[in-house]
């Protein structure tokens, strides 16, 4: 497994997570479920992701837990393709608390 792959199980279909650094604050990251993929750009500000895992967070971390979240509440098809992580609270109110929660 190559480092930011990450595979999990969602109702027996495992799903692979895969974030790469673009450039500071942006990542790529590719979603896989079986035979299909997607591909998404995220970006992230410092102070942003320091508010949900502290000073120390691992950035790409905070992405991959991210896409965890995302994916156990919809299909990797609905995800938009390109937005930045606070976005992900407008549609899901209690994301901060739960990554605040994960990273810690």
């Amino acid at each position: 497994m190559t480092p930011g792959e990450r595979p999990r199980t969602d109702g027996g279909v495992a799903t692979k997570i895969e974030v790469t650094a673009l450039e500071p604050g942006t990542f790529r990251v590719e979603v896989g479920t079986g035979g299909s993929r997607t591909t998404h750009v995220v970006t992230v500000d410092d102070t942003y992701a320091r508010s949900l895992g502290g000073e120390q967070v691992d950035v790409a971390d905070l992405v991959r837990r991210s896409f965890e979240f995302l994916l156990a509440r919809e299909p990797k098809e609905s995800i938009l393709q390109r937005f930045a992580l606070p976005v992900i609270g407008r549609y899901f109110p209690e994301y901060e608390a739960e990554m605040r929660r994960r990273v810690s």
